[in-house]
């Protein structure tokens, strides 16, 4: 494992310390994915088993991305600021910083221990007890761990709850970090009972139609580097409105743009309410869009990151432009030209 400023203790440690307390809450990031809710809802599994009392709460008060709601347990998941029952325990699963907790923020300030596990490297710890690995493929696969340490009986619930993280952190096992303990834990993960059909069918296979044809607005957005090496799209609250569609429709469209041959970089920028722009980074081949992130404010991983823009969407999509080396962007109200 990489030493991280963060990681002051093991995953074994962490095992020992949960298992003399009784009442625990697991929150994950704002905007939570894939992996964030995965890791959320298999650790409260594992702990369940030991007789452990468990909330899993969302960071902000909003519906879980439809596409994860087939996750086994997440019916039981509630918003931070709605959660009042006991916080002995506060859990924090992938996510790095007190902001990307939102409202979780204010029950990690009252637990009586605090502990973190995350693959996100950041300069600060801020939990007692804070174990990162950036090497780890997804913050799930560190859960499957835990739940051995644990002594859980690592079944169906959990393998379903940890191979989706996995999964969708890797990019169906295409990103860089689809490694070899990747590929070993999936392995481990679908001899315990996950289902690789069933688990593609509800993230992969499952797109609304609104998602569909925001992705036609996508494309016309679209603007290429002189070389095609850099993608740059954007979605309005406009065009949201026109297609009917909600915020999880527009998560495929990145993964769009960095699908066109030659493309090393792309960004794509979703427009919110309060002139805050958020935007999306993926990359192919050795990029570190994290660093790019990180320039707007934001972070992540090398090859997927993501941050938020204070201003317009124009203004967004020029600053954008000039960071990606794209000469001639399209911007809101120039569509079609």
């Amino acid at each position: 494992m990489a030493v991280t400023p963060q990681t002051n203790t093991t995953l074994a440690a962490i095992a020992d310390a949960l298992r003399g307390r009784d009442h625990f809450v697991i929150c994950g990031h704002v905007s939570p994915d894939g992996d964030c809710l995965s890791s959320q809802l298999g650790l409260a599994w594992a702990l369940r088993q030991m007789g452990k009392c468990v909330a899993c709460v969302l960071a902000c008060d909003e519906e879980p991305p439809r596409d994860l709601t087939f996750l086994p347990g997440a019916e039981r998941l509630v918003p931070a600021a709605r959660f009042t029952g006991p916080c002995e325990v506060f859990i924090a699963v992938d996510v790095p910083t007190p902001e990307r907790l939102g409202d979780g923020a204010a029950l990690m300030a009252a637990a009586d221990l605090t502990v973190t596990i995350d693959h996100h490297a950041v300069p600060r710890a801020m939990s007692d007890l804070s174990y990162t690995d950036p090497d780890a493929p997804s913050t799930s696969l560190l859960i499957w761990e835990l739940a051995a340490l644990l002594g859980a009986d690592r079944e169906r619930l959990i393998a379903t709850c940890c191979y989706t993280g996995l999964v969708t952190d890797t990019g169906r096992f295409q990103h860089q970090n689809a490694t070899a303990a990747a590929f070993a834990g999936a392995a481990e993960m679908v001899a315990a009972g996950a289902e690789p059909p069933l688990v593609a069918r509800f993230i992969f296979q499952s797109r609304s139609l609104a998602s569909v044809r925001l992705e036609g607005l996508n494309v016309e957005h679209m603007a290429l580097s002189a070389d095609h090496s850099a993608a740059l799209s954007w979605l309005s609250l406009a065009d949201f409105e026109t297609c009917r569609a909600c915020k999880a429709d527009a998560e495929p469209m990145v993964d769009v743009l960095r699908a066109i041959d030659g493309v090393e970089v792309a960004c794509m920028l979703r427009e919110q309410p309060g002139r805050e722009i958020r935007g999306s980074l993926r990359a192919k081949g050795d990029t570190d869009v994290a660093a790019i992130a990180r320039s707007f404010g934001g972070g992540g991983h090398t090859a997927a990151a993501g941050f938020t823009f204070t201003g317009s969407l124009a203004e967004a999509v020029d600053a954008l432009a000039a960071r990606l080396g794209i000469d001639d962007p399209v911007r809101p109200g120039e569509e079609g030209r």
